[in-house]
């Protein structure tokens, strides 16, 4: 090897050295995190229509994902997207659920910018641990619907009022809702017993 080469492998050796290596380093988050779409089809149980898109646990893959797939206001009328921890599903009888209820925020129709900004708030508040009270959240969903879409955050134990609260007011200040849209909780046991067209909210925010 002469002289010249013996450099240009040193010089290389040292750039490679030299380049620095938290760029390749992935930063995860606290839980993993699995996101449903479901998408609406009659002949199918509610537990069918429901399909795993991927699973992720880090921040650079929760960026790719979201940067790639359709935003809410883009997916057909009377389909979901859920995100929830890895192994809960998004459904009342998953046993992580059954005992929980849902913070509940109704939008009016033909709010796409809305819906779009205060899903990804949402789901950013989520992995990023924005609660106190964490540990109770099971998941979210949106569900886009012709009467004006939906987003709701889940929570593991309805009788948990101080976390429910923490969660509920944490949540509308991260989203800005302020005045201009409400928050209501209800518990799954109440949504599926209901006998109107709706479920009673034990808290309103």
């Amino acid at each position: 090897m002469t002289e010249v080469e013996q450099k240009s492998v040193e010089n290389k050796e040292n750039a490679e050295e030299a380049v620095d290596d938290s760029a390749f380093i992935k930063h995860p988050l606290h839980h993993a995190w699995t996101l449903w779409y479901l998408e609406a089809d009659r002949s199918k149980s509610w537990e069918e229509m429901q399909n795993i898109v991927t699973t992720f646990d880090t921040v650079e893959d929760f960026w790719s994902l979201f940067n790639h797939i359709k935003q809410p206001s883009d997916i057909k009328m009377g389909n979901d997207y859920s995100l929830f921890k890895q192994g809960i599903r998004p459904m009342w009888e998953d046993q992580a659920n059954k005992l929980g209820g849902r913070w509940m925020l109704t939008l009016q129709r033909n709010q796409k910018e809305e819906v779009n900004k205060l899903w990804l708030d949402t789901v950013l508040c989520l992995i990023g641990e924005a609660f106190d009270n964490s540990d109770e959240i099971c998941g979210a969903v949106v569900n886009v619907r012709t009467k004006g879409d939906k987003i709701s955050v889940w929570t593991a134990d309805g009788t948990n009022h101080d976390a429910i609260l923490e969660i509920g007011r944490k949540l509308k200040e991260r989203l800005g809702l302020g005045n201009k849209w409400q928050l209501h909780y209800n518990l799954h046991s109440d949504t599926q017993n209901k006998s109107g067209s709706q479920a009673k909210s034990i808290f309103v925010l």
